[in-house]
């Protein structure tokens, strides 16, 4: 008796220990708060005409960056501002119409993305024709191209998806779509297929130390390449039924991670370029997805809240702290494909109000805000 009766008051202690940390993500200093900073970036997309990643040039599509600030902005105003809702389905309408010429292709994981955007918006209004828009582009990721190469068939065989290439950003880029598909139709072969996907990922990429090399041929633990691989877990976990085969695997995946960045996190809550390289600068678009990939790990429970909410609450503190007056982030790296050259990532150019780090903030500030 004497046995139980400890050990329910050692269960009340964990529980009220947890809330404490848990209070961490809910009490923010003004001017710091999910809802103000929140509001300063959606209203600053909202100003932005369609970006051309990578090109001073008019865009030829909608890029992927803009896709994760626009799906980030969307999910922000459904929790937090019904009137940045209604002005964010108003910059989608052209779509339909003048803007048309700007729907991507479905020929790559950068492109196909794009269908989060109106699948998110078919969440919140029910109207058909955002998700006779949007699910193509989820469904096509699991079609055979037509011109396919071999590569693709085999990958396809393996119920993998054609667009696989092992590289770091993939996992957010098809599970993004994959589990907005799922959200949408309620059809569970969207999720599982992209979990399936994220375990064979984990299972060939994810180093000992439990994070990612840009790409096998490069040996440099990249920071936003990483925080690909962060936000597509935490895509894939926010979404996955519990009953899924694969959740154990990408937890584990995801909390191996998460316990190596707890380490890399440097004195002024942020991360670096190279995450494990001291000498290297403080980069705001990992910082974000870091951030977002923690801040719902401790309010979902898939992380003890005592020893992650302190480190989540220091990294949004210090990302909120690079939003300049215009509500652009500043000292995000510009847009970078692999290198076998440790200088050419701490050479890269640090941008400010680039999408790349705009749309994590509105991810941290989603998950801040929800109940």
């Amino acid at each position: 008796m004497m046995m139980k009766k400890w050990t329910g008051v050692l269960m009340l202690m964990l529980i009220v220990v947890n809330a404490g940390a848990q209070s961490a993500l809910r009490k923010m200093p003004k001017g710091f708060t999910a809802k103000e900073v929140g509001v300063i970036v959606t209203q600053r997309f909202l100003a932005t005409p369609h970006p051309n990643f990578g090109s001073p040039k008019p865009p030829g599509d909608i890029t992927y960056p803009e896709v994760c600030a626009w799906l980030g902005a969307l999910r922000f105003a459904a929790v937090a501002d019904s009137k940045l809702a209604v002005r964010l389905k108003e910059r989608f309408e052209p779509l339909f119409t003048t803007e048309q010429r700007l729907l991507p292709k479905k020929d790559h994981v950068d492109h196909n993305v794009f269908g989060t955007v109106p699948l998110q918006l078919y969440v919140q209004t029910k109207e058909p024709r955002y998700l006779d828009m949007g699910l193509p582009f989820a469904v096509s990721q699991w079609e055979a191209p037509t011109g396919g190469k071999e590569s693709h068939l085999r990958w396809l065989k393996m119920g993998m998806t054609w667009q696989t290439r092992l590289w770091i950003d993939d996992m957010f880029m098809i599970t993004a779509v994959q589990a907005q598909a799922y959200v949408a139709t309620g059809d569970r072969k969207y999720i599982d297929r992209a979990a399936k996907e994220m375990v064979m990922y984990l299972d060939s990429i994810q180093r000992p130390n439990g994070l990612f090399y840009h790409a096998p041929d490069v040996p440099f633990f990249w920071g936003r390449g990483n925080g690909w691989m962060a936000a597509g877990m935490t895509e894939l976990l926010r979404t996955l039924p519990e009953s899924s085969q694969y959740r154990p695997r990408i937890l584990e995946g995801y909390r191996k991670m998460m316990a190596s960045l707890k380490q890399y996190q440097s004195a002024d809550g942020m991360w670096r370029q190279l995450i494990d390289e001291p000498a290297s600068w403080p980069e705001t678009s990992c910082t974000g997805m870091f951030a977002y990939a923690m801040i719902s790990g401790v309010k979902k429970g898939w992380l003890p809240a005592r020893e992650y909410g302190d480190v989540a609450r220091k990294a949004w503190l210090a990302l909120v702290g690079y939003i300049d007056e215009n509500g652009d982030v500043r000292e995000v790296c510009e847009g970078t494909n692999k290198k076998n050259e440790k200088q050419y990532y701490l050479d890269r150019r640090r941008i400010t109000g680039d999408m790349h780090g705009q749309a994590p903030i509105l991810w941290c500030a989603t998950a801040l805000a929800e109940k």
